[in-house]
């Protein structure tokens, strides 16, 4: 099935390469505009709920303001392989402001380290901590397997033949 949807159709969201990335302990790199109009790319542990992308930051951060300000953002999470498994998302960044920790980032902390997340969480939740709940809901969905799917809709062989 996944071959045969084109780029960008949400449906690619529950590919079986899809589902191990959103399931996976790699970072999601979150790309967004900062403030002066360049771009940013920032690593970052995420926690798929489902429905959306979620990260979490401290309250007041610059990526904060710059999200509010411009809230279009691109994210992957990616494997290097051997081949290399891409899952590419964009949509609009919702920051909510929450008084201390962020369930979600409860949860990735655990789903990456375990009980030492547990232990981190534990620690960092203290009366006054304020964190951001950064949300995406995808509104555009992508995949690369480099064994059927490939960069600019290319076949094995295009692909191939690419830089000759």
């Amino acid at each position: 099935m996944s071959t045969t949807l084109p780029q960008g159709d949400l449906r690619l969201l529950g590919t079986d390469l899809a589902q191990r990335m959103l399931a996976s302990t790699e970072l999601a790199r979150l790309a967004y505009v900062a403030p002066d109009g360049t771009p940013r790319v920032l690593p970052m542990l995420f926690h798929w709920t489902g429905e959306e992308v979620v990260m979490s930051t401290f309250a007041g951060t610059a990526k904060v303001a710059a999200l509010r300000a411009n809230p279009a953002v691109a994210i992957t999470i990616d494997r290097a392989g051997p081949p290399p498994e891409v899952l590419l998302v964009r949509g609009t960044a919702v920051v909510t402001e929450v008084d201390g920790v962020v369930p979600e980032y409860a949860a990735a902390q655990h789903r990456y380290y375990g009980e030492q997340g547990d232990a981190g969480v534990a620690e960092l939740d203290r009366p006054g901590l304020k964190m951001a709940r950064i949300a995406v809901r995808p509104a555009w969905a992508g995949t690369f397997d480099f064994q059927e799917r490939f960069p600019g809709g290319a076949t094995r062989e295009e692909f191939a033949r690419r830089g000759r």
